[in-house]
């Protein structure tokens, strides 16, 4: 595997952040060779870039160790960083086109559209999660998110209650894959514009992401369609910590954009391959 690099994204440490694998040119790879390779590296997703005729506009597919999925947010800012264009380039996803911006270390995706739908199924993924309805911050609903993938957001009041998930794997993966959603975005709101989170990824056969922008898209459109954004639409994300690999992800939903921006850094962690 010489050919797959390994980067930390939204870190600044190769020991925070969420691992992802990168190929840069992926274009004698077949499908089930992209999936085998990804459960190879064990990441919760490599992403295979396909190079055309514009140097600054690639394909990409993103393979988590189980399946191919549509979009991940901490792939593509891994990605960018890796390719080393600085300015802005083009990826043509599964989910529709995302450009990203980057600026050395830094990358800032911007999602596809985004949307919102209920969650009927409120008891049975509490019931996943081995959570009641008196966790729930009323204030953020349960619902489903989209970013480029659907993401289930589930926000509880109380910090220590996140920090002590314990979820049963099999039920959430059920509800989950049920509903053709990829992660559970679970949240607290720390003050106004900062969030802690955690996301489960059963569905690609990960415990846990440290990092996931594709979710935090999803959620920046969430909180734009109830009206809960802080001023300006830009608020910080930490995700990973209760992992050990602490992440920082700003996200900015402007009024009125379809798309949500989803900033983070990314440095190497092996290039050896």
């Amino acid at each position: 595997m010489s050919n797959v690099l390994r980067y930390a994204a939204f870190t600044t440490t190769p020991t925070g952040g969420n691992p992802a694998g990168v190929v840069l040119d992926a274009r004698e790879l077949t499908p089930e060779r992209m999936l085998a390779t990804a459960a190879e590296v064990g990441y919760s997703e490599t992403a295979f870039l396909l190079p055309g005729p514009d140097p600054r506009r690639f394909a990409v597919r993103y393979f988590s160790p189980e399946a191919e999925v549509p979009f991940c947010g901490h792939a593509t800012v891994a990605a960018a960083v890796a390719l080393g264009l600085p300015g802005t380039i083009t990826l043509d996803t599964a989910a529709g086109e995302v450009l990203v911006d980057v600026d050395g270390g830094t990358a800032t995706l911007t999602s596809v559209p985004t949307r919102t739908r209920p969650a009927p199924d409120v008891d049975a993924a509490l019931a996943a999660l081995r959570w009641s309805r008196a966790d729930l911050d009323p204030e953020l609903p349960v619902r489903w998110a989209f970013g480029g993938g659907w993401h289930l957001v589930v926000a509880v009041r109380d910090r220590a209650v996140l920090a002590a998930l314990d979820y049963d794997f099999p039920a959430l993966r059920a509800l989950l894959a049920g509903a053709d959603a990829l992660t559970a975005q679970l949240v607290h709101r720390r003050a106004p514009d900062v969030f802690d989170a955690r996301d489960p990824f059963p569905v690609g056969g990960v415990v846990e992401d440290p990092a996931t922008g594709a979710a935090a898209a999803a959620f920046g459109g969430y909180l734009r369609e109830l009206g809960q954004l802080p001023d300006g639409g830009r608020f910080v994300l930490h995700q990973g910590v209760d992992m050990g690999r602490p992440s920082e992800l700003v996200v900015v939903a402007e009024a009125g954009a379809p798309g949500v921006r989803v900033t983070g850094a990314a440095v190497p962690i092996d290039e050896r391959g």
